[in-house]
């Protein structure tokens, strides 16, 4: 899409493939899922499409150092931390919170990979990433800023193709989709896949389920999702009925586990045999259910649910999970 060679990370195509056990439980519904958590970099999850643009693109640059930042369970940061490892370079996070006094789950990681972290309390969306590239600039490294969620228009070519690779799939398969849900947070996976799915003609509607509140003051998630895609191919741009959005999911705040991010999470394990994560897909598998269960969606639909990851934070909310 944007003319970056891209830096082989993941192992794609992920599979593709349907969810009998659970469709028993929705006989109303053919219930798919992309399997996005076995893109392999680190355990997996969807930031791996994106860094392979990001650090595609840093080597371009002549990048020596890789910095980024989010919360301490970010599976953002640590597969982040994986491909600095893969492609031998420096890797810097800038995390929310305090110092722990124990590492566990993505946090711990990101820490065997050789990231070296800054813990910067209330901040955890990069606020302060631009001080640390000047800090390290001045050390003589080089680095490349990395976006909270790896989500601009560089690292959105990732999500820009995988439609593509959807798309081929599905017509592999004989199959189409007419729901897609994942979960929606940085806003980047949301607007790649809004412009592939033009460029490729992958006819389905998607379902991005809100996982953080909106911060006052700050862009709104549809915002971030509509400029993406302003920046986009222009042929790629269109937006017939504005920026898709499922809310009403998201009250408890970002990372805190209630009894439906658990219930979502037991299901798909205990049907399938398939792992979410408490944050981001345990919360839109749930959407998913819900909305199944309610039959807001019509009958005989064929949905699927893109998995994008995130295994390792079920050891840090363990307590919180069973």
């Amino acid at each position: 899409m944007n003319g970056i060679k891209k830096f082989n990370l993941g192992f794609l195509p992920t599979p593709l493939h349907e969810l009998k056990n659970l469709g028993k439980e929705y006989p109303s519904y053919r219930i798919l899922i992309k399997r996005d958590d076995m893109t392999g970099l680190a355990t997996g999850g969807n930031k791996t499409r994106k860094l392979e643009y990001l650090v595609g693109h840093a080597i371009e640059q002549g990048a020596d150092t890789l910095i980024t930042a989010g919360a301490q369970q970010s599976n953002h940061c640590r597969q982040t931390a994986a491909a600095a490892a893969i492609a031998g370079m420096e890797c810097h996070l800038m995390l929310g919170g305090e110092k722990p006094r124990e590492y566990n789950g993505n946090l711990m990681l990101s820490m065997l990979l050789g990231a070296k972290i800054h813990y910067r309390g209330e901040s955890r969306k990069g606020e302060d990433l631009e001080l640390l590239a000047q800090s390290l600039s001045e050390k003589g490294k080089k680095p490349y800023v990395i976006p909270y969620g790896g989500s601009n228009i560089t690292g959105a070519t990732g999500y820009f193709e995988a439609a593509g690779e959807l798309k081929e799939q599905l017509d592999q398969k004989g199959l189409k989709a007419d729901y897609i849900f994942f979960a929606s947070s940085s806003g980047g996976m949301q607007a790649g896949l809004m412009m592939g799915m033009v460029r490729y003609k992958l006819h389905a509607r998607l379902m991005p389920v809100r996982i953080d509140k909106e911060e006052p003051g700050g862009r709104s998630l549809r915002e971030i999702v509509r400029s993406l895609i302003e920046q986009g191919p222009e042929d790629c741009r269109e937006i017939k009925d504005g920026v898709p959005m499922v809310e009403g999911y998201d009250h408890a705040g970002y990372g805190v586990v209630t009894a439906q991010e658990k219930r979502a999470l037991k299901t798909l394990a205990r049907t399938e045999g398939i792992i979410l994560d408490p944050v981001y897909t345990g919360r839109a598998f749930y959407g998913m259910m819900d909305l199944l269960e309610k039959q807001k969606l019509p009958k005989g639909s064929t949905v699927l649910f893109w998995h994008t990851g995130g295994l390792p934070a079920n050891f840090s909310y363990a307590g919180e999970i069973l």
